[in-house]
């Protein structure tokens, strides 16, 4: 008797090492079913065994010609890989690998650390120029401001007269207030 059901069969976690060098363990799984009854009992010794065998040596294969980013954003299209590598000596067997999923990609340690550390120095450099934009735009609107203060040496006595209000404000006791010259004609 040969069950003709779909099957699903994990494949054991694969160490290995990715086409940029980093040490992963991958571990899937793999969706297949007999199709014809008399090639999987009689073409292979046991076909349950030698699905097993392919899947875990085929996700060797994958994992040693992907990069890290692949195995990490790219599954679909390593998945689809993983099934094309597995189905064709398969289908001398008798039976069709219906689909292969990766599960879980693990890295080490060090590895997710570093990932962190690069990832927070690639927000930390975005939040920098953010802030150099910032003193940019401010700097024009200072600039423009003293322009229009030349223009009218009254706006200058206004703005100091606010400045002043602002640090009352504080409740401070004691107040140390720059004296401009150009206020000294208006006396």
């Amino acid at each position: 008797k040969v069950n003709m059901q779909i099957v699903t069969m994990p494949v054991p976690a694969q160490d290995g090492i990715t086409r940029d060098n980093v040490t992963v363990r991958v571990d899937a799984v793999i969706y297949f079913k007999v199709v014809d009854a008399a090639e999987a009992v009689v073409q292979v010794e046991d076909y349950r065994f030698a699905v097993s065998q392919m899947a875990q040596t085929s996700l060797r294969s994958i994992i040693g010609k992907s990069d890290l980013d692949d195995l990490l954003s790219n599954r679909e299209k390593l998945n689809q890989g993983l099934e094309l590598m597995i189905d064709s000596p398969a289908v001398g067997w008798g039976v069709q690998i219906d689909r292969v999923e990766i599960k879980d990609v693990s890295l080490p340690e060090t590895m997710k650390r570093s990932m962190a550390r690069q990832a927070e120095a690639d927000r930390e450099r975005r939040a920098r120029v953010i802030n150099a934009d910032a003193e940019l735009q401010a700097s024009k609107k200072l600039a423009e401001a003293a322009g229009v203060m030349s223009d009218q040496p009254a706006a200058l006595q206004l703005r100091l007269l606010q400045t002043v209000v602002a640090v009352a404000a504080e409740k401070n006791s004691t107040l140390v207030l720059p004296f401009p010259v150009e206020l000294l004609r208006f006396l």
